[in-house]
């Protein structure tokens, strides 16, 4: 299991969160989304087929790419 933590600056309401935990929950592997509007960071863990470049590349289509 792989567990990455990352600032998203453009999260800034529910409807963010919510958007975010749709997508990411959607690409196979992905077993946990946590996401913490106030501090803009999003918890993502993971099992193959999933895999980083992957989960950020899909943050960076919806418009909430990762700032590492």
């Amino acid at each position: 299991m792989n567990t990455k933590t990352v600032n998203v600056p453009n999260i800034s309401c529910e409807h963010c969160a919510k958007l975010i935990d749709m997508e990411v929950r959607e690409l196979g592997g992905v077993s946990d989304v946590q996401i913490s509007i106030p501090e803009k960071k999003v918890t993502i863990s993971w099992d193959a087929p999933a895999d980083w470049e992957k989960i950020s590349t899909l943050l960076e289509e919806i418009e909430y790419p990762a700032a590492e």
